[in-house]
């Protein structure tokens, strides 16, 4: 065999734009075609408001007008405008932006200069206009390369910038936008910038009361007293215990960005809320018992955050600013003193507050022999596990592909050994149920220690205490498309909505779609999803068509399975309704079988029109 030659032609160099579209996962995290809120698609829209936002953070414009037609979307702010001589450097040159200025912006989210360039990079249709003293240039890239610039005279415009793009289809394959996690990300900014004012696709998003609007929006159980809300000028945060939640909920932010994986200022909360009531009480309780069932948002200010990734989903930053009082002081102090004062001016709500940590003891001491022998039996199984085809990476590792950890939840021993024999076996692992499980609506949380297979799948999600070490990032409901298949989708949904609702909520669960039919001749080979993709397979295919009705994920060989599970695989969100409580859900269609409820299925059971998961979405 030769030897291959290590030489100056060997090394290269790549360009702002190449590197990006090389590498996007590096940029953006994993792509993605819209089913998940943390696919890369969003990611370009956040890095181009993140921009607006800091305008306004500044002092600069109070409305955003936001709007996606079709793929385009598109992003105009009211503030001072990007300089016109630097308009093509700031939207193409890697680490050039005024954010390195830390008195221009001081407490921002972008500070690494290549939020715009990546949008830029991996769009295949790039436009930006600036507005300056009625002046605008505006330039057109494609694939990152300029196409043309132009000086306008705009009498008429007030300041500001607009950015328009499409996502790059053959980067961001069959890409969907779904409204209702791009409405969550606005709101999320509405909520923690005050006053301001989103405009998406003519709809006005404002909060007036910050987190305590982001809890009461959210908050789909009963409270058991008023939410508290507090604040120092750059601390915020706002907490209550819902009455049938079970673990702890956070919504945590840092200089506006969403730190769905928590970090430093969400780790010194939690222990900051426990010293202080412990303290305000005179009494040492168990942590778990204060944390039990609360849901709080906090947001914090820093100078310099560092996280840890470029998707900002994790503060690792130790100080509040270079050289300055750490985090958890920092959070520790403001919580200490805000949180007491309330206290002690509000004595019907320490009241209610002390009864649910004494009512969380007393049902943490009942639990904790069922809980021991749970866990026991759940370390002896795992030794030997059938139930679990384990994967290497994992989504509370550091590795660059936790993105991409998925467990699918099968139903029977013929479809898990196709998905298991046909999966990734670095980022996809397998959890095979053995019949359907048991319907837990209406049951307490002592019925997934009692039976076997939720305490296994609970183990095996690692999601006992809180989200914080998920093993996956995508868990995927892959049952078969009949009336059995669907009925396991609602009992899994079920325990997910009654136990782990936070799974849901931070879009975590999928259902696997699978093919219907496969339509072929000798040439060519078509899987269709629907009736309409069979009609039109058989016009491609002709009047030769040998066409296979797929009974059962169980009858697909594995050969053909990884097709499915694979570069383009199809997911379907499991997303609750905004407006919806997850115990009026589980109520109507998990209860007991009401004259309404029948009315509705009859109604409703053409299958192919209404998917049990879109039940639950808006």
């Amino acid at each position: 065999m030769s030897e291959v030659q290590y030489d100056e032609d060997s090394i290269k160099s790549l360009d702002w734009k190449d590197h990006i579209r090389l590498r996007p996962g590096m940029y953006i995290g994993k792509l993605g075609d819209g089913a998940s809120p943390d696919d890369g698609i969003y990611v370009l829209i956040k890095e181009v408001i993140d921009n607006s936002v800091d305008e306004y953070v500044m002092g600069n414009g109070k409305q955003i007008m936001i709007s996606i037609r079709d793929k385009e979307v598109s992003v105009r702010d009211y503030g001072r405008g990007i300089p016109l001589g630097k308009l093509i450097d700031c939207v193409s040159k890697i680490n050039t932006g005024a954010k390195y200025d830390s008195k221009v912006f001081k407490k921002t989210v972008g500070l690494n200069g290549v939020g715009t360039k990546a949008v830029n990079a991996l769009s295949e249709l790039f436009v930006a206009q600036t507005y300056r003293d009625n002046e605008s240039k505006v330039v057109t890239f494609q694939h990152g390369h300029l196409i043309s610039e132009e000086n306008l005279k705009t009498p008429d415009e007030k300041n500001g910038t607009l950015i328009k793009f499409i996502p790059d289809g053959e980067i961001f394959s069959g890409f969907k936008f779904r409204f209702e996690y791009i409405e969550r990300l606005l709101w999320n900014y509405a909520y923690l910038n005050r006053s301001l004012i989103l405009n998406f696709n003519n709809q006005k998003i404002q909060s007036k009361n910050g987190l305590f609007d982001l809890l009461e929006h959210n908050i789909d159980d009963e409270i058991l007293y008023p939410i508290i809300h507090l604040e120092d000028e750059d601390f915020e945060f706002a907490f209550t215990h819902a009455s049938k939640k079970y673990g702890e909920e956070y919504y945590s932010f840092v200089n506006g960005q969403h730190t769905t994986q928590g970090g430093t200022h969400q780790a010194s909360f939690r222990e900051a809320i426990v010293k202080t009531l412990r303290e305000f009480f005179k009494k040492d309780f168990d942590p778990s018992d204060i944390r039990t069932s609360l849901v709080a948002a906090l947001s914090i200010k820093i100078q310099e955050p560092v996280f840890e990734s470029q998707t900002k989903t994790k503060l690792g930053s130790q100080h509040i600013e270079p050289d300055g009082q750490t985090v958890r002081n920092y959070i520790h102090e403001i919580v200490k003193q805000k949180l007491d004062n309330f206290l002690h001016k509000n004595p019907e709500i320490a009241e209610a507050l002390r009864r649910k940590i004494l009512q969380s003891e007393k049902e943490r001491k009942d639990m904790a022999s069922i809980k021991k022998l749970a866990r026991e039996s759940a370390k002896k199984a795992s030794l030997h596990n059938k139930k679990l085809r384990d994967c290497r990476i994992h989504y509370n590792t550091n590795k660059d592909e936790r993105l991409e950890s998925t467990l699918f939840i099968t139903e029977g021993d013929s479809a898990s050994g196709s998905i298991t024999k046909s999966r990734d076996v670095n980022t996809q692992a397998v959890f095979s149920l053995k019949g359907k499980p048991l319907n837990c609506y209406g049951l307490t949380k002592k019925i997934v220690y009692e039976n076997e297979e939720f305490n296994l799948l609970q183990t095996a999600l690692n999601i006992e205490e809180d989200l914080e070490n998920l093993r996956y990032n995508n868990v995927v409901i892959a049952t078969d498309a009949d009336t059995d298949g669907m009925h396991i989708r609602l009992l899994l949904m079920t325990f997910f909505l009654q136990f782990y609702p936070e799974l849901v909520k931070a879009g975590h669960i999928y259902i696997l779609q699978t093919p219907l039919f496969r339509v072929r001749n000798k040439k060519e080979t078509f899987y269709c999803y629907s009736d309409q993709e069979r009609v039109n397979a058989i016009k491609k295919v002709g009047a030769q068509a040998e066409i296979t009705r797929f009974k059962g994920l169980g009858e697909i060989s594995p050969d053909e399975f990884k097709h499915f599970i694979g570069k383009n695989i199809r997911l379907d969100p499991v997303i609750l309704n905004k407006d919806s409580r997850i115990d009026q859900v589980l109520s109507f269609y998990m209860g007991k079988n009401t004259p309404v409820r029948q009315g509705y299925i009859m109604d409703n059971l053409r299958q192919e029109e209404n998917k049990p998961e879109e039940l639950f979405a808006s």
